[in-house]
């Protein structure tokens, strides 16, 4: 299985659990860090996450990847809030950030400048609109973005 069939299948098997609990479902990633993988489940709720709710989620979970058994690979599983800084990367995340002050990162400058803050006024399948602090409004292609988040010091 790939990355996207491991981080896929998991998804579909940790919802039913994670909307049990009355959490949102914000990420799941399957990455390596140094000589370890990782299977990473990023959840949250009003109010935010706590340890005891990931440990809830993770003693769950964890039978469920014992009875499945569908990851070939040695592997830690963990279970988090995603944090202040998350990237955006599904549409409830722009939805949910629309009016809101976000950091952009691009993959290649534009005008030699890589890194653009202003507010999110839209989004579509392919693009991001933001509002620059002089008035102005740029348009970015998703595919030239390398990050997307929430800004805290506009």
């Amino acid at each position: 299985m790939a990355k996207k069939d491991y981080e896929q299948t998991t998804e579909e098997l940790i919802t039913p659990i994670i909307e049990k609990h009355h959490f949102e479902l914000v990420d799941v990633e399957w990455v390596k860090e140094g000589s370890n993988w990782y299977l990473r489940v990023y959840i949250d709720k009003e109010g935010g996450i706590t340890v005891d709710d990931c440990e809830v989620i993770n003693r769950e979970f964890g039978d469920v990847l014992d009875e499945k058994d569908y990851i070939s690979e040695n592997y830690i599983f963990e279970v988090s809030s995603p944090g202040l800084d998350r990237p955006l990367k599904k549409e409830k995340d722009y939805a949910r950030s629309l009016g809101k002050a976000v950091e952009i990162r691009l993959y290649r400058p534009i005008d030699k400048k890589k890194e653009f803050v202003g507010t999110l006024e839209g989004y579509d399948k392919n693009t991001v609109t933001i509002a620059l602090e002089d008035g102005g409004q740029m348009t970015f292609e998703k595919t030239a973005i390398a990050l997307i988040r929430l800004a805290f010091f506009y």
